[in-house]
């Protein structure tokens, strides 16, 4: 690594083939092997643009797994908002039926909710605030964010059953 940033191309080379080679038994058994070589690719970008932040005085490999790690952490938040905005063919509605009309609305099961769990889960599944970003802008730690969405939701759940 340190003959790479020193501008040593087949270093680099082969500084490359091998994180290549680590990083994907890293991600083989964290992602599909359809996202494998995608993963692999991006991280092997992010590494090259923080060649320069790496210390030569520390371990190699721990930075690598920095890295590697916040890549599958971004990679998970990609599919899990493409999971939860697409929708399935089937649940799609057909143009030519009447339009279908919920029990109760989203907004209305929001304002059964006390407030703080309210106010959350519009942030964070709403308008797709991260939890750290809801955090700061309610004033609420993430542990506590992350819990009024879940008890939020949970109760939500209730009352729609109920409602039936």
């Amino acid at each position: 690594m340190t003959k790479a940033q020193q501008g040593d191309k087949r270093s680099y080379a082969l500084l490359l083939e091998e994180c290549q080679k680590w990083l994907k038994r890293y991600y083989a058994r964290k992602i599909p092997p359809a996202a494998l070589d995608d993963l692999v690719q991006e991280t092997l970008i992010s590494v090259h643009r923080k060649l320069s932040s790496y210390d030569p005085s520390r371990p190699f490999l721990p930075w690598l797994a920095a890295i590697g790690r916040y890549r599958w952490i971004d990679h998970l938040r990609k599919v899990y908002r493409a999971d939860e905005t697409g929708l399935e063919e089937e649940l799609l509605a057909d143009p030519a039926e009447e339009p279908v009309s919920a029990k109760v609305s989203l907004d209305k099961l929001l304002d059964m909710l006390p407030e703080k769990q309210a106010s959350v889960i519009r942030m964070v599944k709403i308008q797709g605030l991260s939890i750290t970003e809801a955090a700061a802008m309610t004033g609420q730690s993430e542990s506590l964010v992350k819990v009024n969405v879940h008890r939020g939701i949970k109760k939500m759940n209730v009352l729609v059953e109920n409602s039936e």
